[in-house]
């Protein structure tokens, strides 16, 4: 099994390729567990400790000759996790458009070269929902984004489901929750604060919420993500059927609720941290996206939310090593 992660010189992408690195398999074309024999990353830029066990391609998606030479004819696996996130799309609709989309295209037109189609993990998001859904968003619900990031993952979508039509590809699209707790620095998501108020001030740092105390927000933990992200790509093509697309369970918190978790397990003098600064913009982004989901679908399927913002919380300060 040769595999490809694109994007993969963020947090998700290296978490996901050690994943791989410790499970050393995945299933084929046939539904058996075949070893993986390489793993190769593609990203603008990465850490400079390397993985030796690794392959470190830099570069981007819209370099189509790059594609061609990293991928060969027998890539098996391919995990897009590549994008410019929601508040960089926004701000800078060529680029936006140059990754998400065009660059989405290039490497779906990729898979078209390998000896068979490989499985192609897609991660969407819920930034697919902006106008017009229901208090509770579920399998039936129609994606009609409103931000250029949105449109365009819905674009690629749609792609998905034809290409897999097609048999240039077996896709997969899961529509990804905000992350929540994500390490290291802030992004350019405008829903990145979910990560902020709760990593910062474990840090001993102030972190500014731009959203009101009672905005909601659709939250998974990494681990959760890496975990659907291997589970989608090991399902067999007839579990996902025509529609390749699908809503990953979540939980539903405030930025209040959240504090008062981080309060509960860290104390007053952490969660005091934590300063409220509305920021119009963000706020009325945040409130575009929908809050609750059910997702019957994806449950029926095997994929697992988790628990509780609480246990979030406490699996990021084991896995980061924090002292309270």
């Amino acid at each position: 099994m040769n595999v490809l992660i694109t994007g993969a010189g963020g947090f998700i992408g290296s978490r996901l390729a050690q994943a791989l690195l410790k499970r050393g398999t995945l299933a084929d074309s046939t539904g058996q567990q075949k070893e993986i024999s390489k793993i190769t990353l593609l990203d603008i830029t990465f850490p400079a400790e390397k993985d030796r066990r690794l392959d470190y391609v830099l570069g981007d998606l819209s370099d189509t000759a790059l594609l061609a030479a990293t991928m060969g004819t027998d890539t098996t696996s391919v995990f897009h996790l590549a994008s410019i996130v929601s508040g960089g799309a926004e701000a800078d609709f060529e680029l936006g458009m140059k990754v998400n989309l065009d660059g989405t295209r290039a490497l779906m037109d990729a898979c078209r070269q390998q000896s068979k189609p490989p499985r192609f993990v897609f991660s969407s998001s819920v930034a697919a929902f902006g106008s017009g859904f229901p208090p509770v968003v579920d399998d039936d619900t129609k994606a009609s984004p409103l931000t250029s990031y949105g449109a365009q993952k819905v674009c690629c979508e749609y792609l998905t489901n034809d290409y897999s039509r097609r048999g240039f590809l077996d896709g997969r699209v899961v529509r990804l929750p905000t992350i929540s707790v994500r390490p290291g620095k802030p992004n350019l998501a405008k829903s990145s604060y979910a990560s902020g108020i709760i990593r910062e001030p474990l840090n001993g740092v102030v972190s500014r919420c731009p959203v009101s105390a009672s905005t909601g927000i659709w939250i998974l933990s990494p681990s959760r993500v890496v975990d659907a992200l291997i589970h989608a790509h090991d399902l067999p093509a007839s579990a996902w059927g025509v529609n390749r697309v699908l809503n990953l369970p979540g939980t539903t918190a405030t930025a209040g609720e959240m504090v008062d978790a981080l309060r509960k397990i860290a104390g007053d003098k952490v969660a005091d941290l934590v300063q409220w600064a509305p920021d119009a913009d963000i706020q009325a982004f945040i409130d575009s996206l929908p809050v609750r989901f059910k997702t019957t679908r994806a449950l029926e399927m095997g994929f697992v939310a988790d628990l509780n913002v609480e246990t979030m919380i406490r699996d990021h300060i084991e896995e980061q090593g924090i002292t309270i």
